[in-house]
């Protein structure tokens, strides 16, 4: 079952009462006992939910709804709290009660009734509502998979097909990468083409695209098979909707040991395995026989994005696979490739770099053993290089009476939650000297909006910070995701100034993530369904601008500057 956490039930007051001539002094000491009556008995269901105490909390919520019928959040605890219970039956016109009062995703709620059904026992009525909860867009096709409440639909066919597994060991090559291209084109029209969520590619391009690329899949190599899909995704028009790994095939983890950084100056190497670290520093020329631009203009089609910066993030981690550069005709070789470079000193030469499957993806996380340049060159690391794998982390110098918060990750660490982590800056803001807050966002690609939330509210509440000229945040390609809601809600709702180079999303975008593995390449793929509207509804810019625009350029990283916080620390 989906059994998804109610982020918080909102209170409501009590209606006013009228003019108290209008009723008998009895009257309202029997209407006080009765809200009372009700009042204790939502606190004592609430508190049977929390504890898991399910067959406590049935009967307590039955009361509630009895009283309340017309809260969706009451319904939809009320169902809850039956299915666990295990009383399946009375669970079903709960969630269906749930479904009118538009608790929820309504898609979930059909979900659930299919899983109640199916442990009923009742096979045709579980296939029936798991039918009408993938027709309404449900989003979880890995659970639907492997849930053991669908246990017993797992043998019937048409129970394979809802949740895409047909027998791929019988297929040939063309008909198992049929198989999974019907099934990603089947999930973008269910999930992708929804009521409410603008798309850049209208439904009938769509169709055709999937044809043309169905009918060329037997002239069409692996890799150029993977590329079609992955154009087919980018087309669609969001960020969120992609290829998020490649086929499980060893070859496709082969990756080129380097990272590329694209500055003002172009693109350099910024960090390396050891055994490459000579090339640290070095500006890229050439891809073997093509320059940079092509690579670029050749990725291009490839990259899912919600606006035109956030390819200048992803296109340098996409130049390490060779598997990928040589379906696009970029490199004829899978192992290995013929760098064209320009070292620090300024000296022109060549450098031959063999790819390997240590890290194929370096997306969040910098591989430990690999070297930067900037620890190279013996100087002091800027903040904003230092702990970029830590979630969040603040420093405050005294001097300046600036607190320097780094905020990588939309995302609670195991040893303290984002709202705990609030709490604690917040408590040492009132406790100190403060003049700044800075906020750096810059290698914040997302996480969970509703983490943020008790951040936003602390910032909102201190006239402190929260004034101009106080508070700042530095943002930049890498701002995505629930970091660009994030950034969204600070400029729609504090004093923020923003400092850095375009945010990576726009203010209001299609998001989120439900992923799926296709069944005979094992790729995993992503169609996002959600329309975050974290800005006004008339709001159509490409991103969130900064007021002062400080694109990264090589000569300050090479310094080991920042001239961002530079900026702020000068800003009067």
């Amino acid at each position: 079952m989906i059994d998804r956490t109610i982020q918080s039930i909102r209170q409501r007051s009590l209606a006013a009462f009228a003019l108290s001539i209008l009723f008998c002094v009895g009257a309202s000491l029997d209407a006080q006992t009765s809200n009372a009556s009700t009042a204790e008995t939502l606190a004592q269901a609430r508190a049977a939910f929390g504890a898991s105490n399910w067959a406590a909390a049935a009967p307590l919520w039955q009361k509630v709804v009895a009283s309340n019928p017309v809260n969706p959040d009451y319904a939809l605890r009320l169902a809850t709290s039956l299915f666990r219970a295990q009383n399946y039956r009375e669970s079903i016109p709960a969630y269906q009660r749930a479904i009118d009062l538009g608790a929820d995703f309504p898609s979930n709620m059909a979900y659930n009734i299919a899983c109640a059904y199916a442990l009923l026992g009742d096979k045709e009525q579980a296939l029936q509502w798991l039918d009408k909860a993938f027709a309404m867009g449900f989003r979880n096709l890995e659970l639907a998979r492997t849930d053991s409440d669908l246990n017993s639909l797992h043998g019937d066919p048409r129970f394979q097909n809802l949740v895409g597994l047909p027998d791929v060991s019988r297929m040939s090559r063309d008909e198992g990468w049929r198989a999974d291209l019907a099934l990603l084109a089947r999930e973008v029209r269910r999930k992708g083409y929804v009521e409410g969520v603008y798309r850049a590619l209208p439904q009938k391009d769509f169709d055709d695209s999937v044809r043309k690329l169905n009918d060329a899949i037997p002239k069409l190599s692996d890799g150029q098979v993977v590329v079609g899909m992955m154009k087919l995704l980018r087309a669609v028009g969001d960020g969120h909707t992609g290829l998020l790994r490649p086929p499980a095939q060893a070859d496709y983890a082969l990756a080129l040991p380097l990272r590329f950084y694209l500055f003002t100056e172009g693109l350099f190497i910024i960090g390396a395995d050891p055994k490459y670290k000579e090339l640290l520093g070095a500006r890229v020329v050439r891809f073997g026989d093509h320059s940079v631009d092509e690579v670029m203009r050749a990725l291009d089609p490839v990259i899912s994005r919600d606006n035109d910066i956030w390819p200048s993030q992803v296109g340098p981690y996409r130049m390490r696979s060779l598997p990928l550069l040589n379906a696009l005709g970029m490199s004829p070789d899978i192992h290995k490739i013929q760098l064209a470079i320009v070292s620090p000193s300024g000296e022109q030469r060549t450098a031959t770099v063999e790819a390997d499957s240590n890290f194929p993806d370096i997306w969040n996380e910098f591989p430990k053993s690999w070297l930067t340049y900037a620890e190279t060159l013996g100087t002091p690391l800027p903040l904003y290089l230092k702990n970029t794998n830590t979630n969040y982390w603040f420093e405050y110098d005294a001097a300046s009476k600036v607190i320097y918060f780094q905020f990588n990750r939309v995302i609670n660490d195991p040893n303290e939650s984002l709202a705990a982590f609030s709490e604690r800056l917040f408590r040492f803001i009132n406790e100190h000297d403060v003049s700044k807050l800075v906020i750096d966002m810059r290698w914040n690609n997302g996480g969970n909006t509703f983490l943020s939330r008790p951040l936003i509210n602390r910032i909102i509440r201190s006239d402190k910070v929260d004034q101009p000229g106080k508070l700042f945040v530095i943002i930049g390609r890498r701002t995505f995701s629930a970091a660009q809601t994030t950034a969204t809600y600070f400029e729609r709702y504090t004093n923020a100034i923003f400092v850095g180079e375009p945010t990576g999303s726009s203010p209001n975008f299609v998001g989120e993530e439900t992923p799926f593995t296709l069944p005979y390449s094992k790729i995993v793929a992503n169609v996002s369904d959600l329309y975050w509207e974290s800005s006004w509804p008339q709001d159509h810019r490409k991103w969130i601008a900064p007021q002062i625009y400080l694109p990264p350029t090589f000569a300050a990283y090479r310094a080991n500057r920042d001239p961002a916080l530079e900026a702020i620390l000068a800003y009067r």
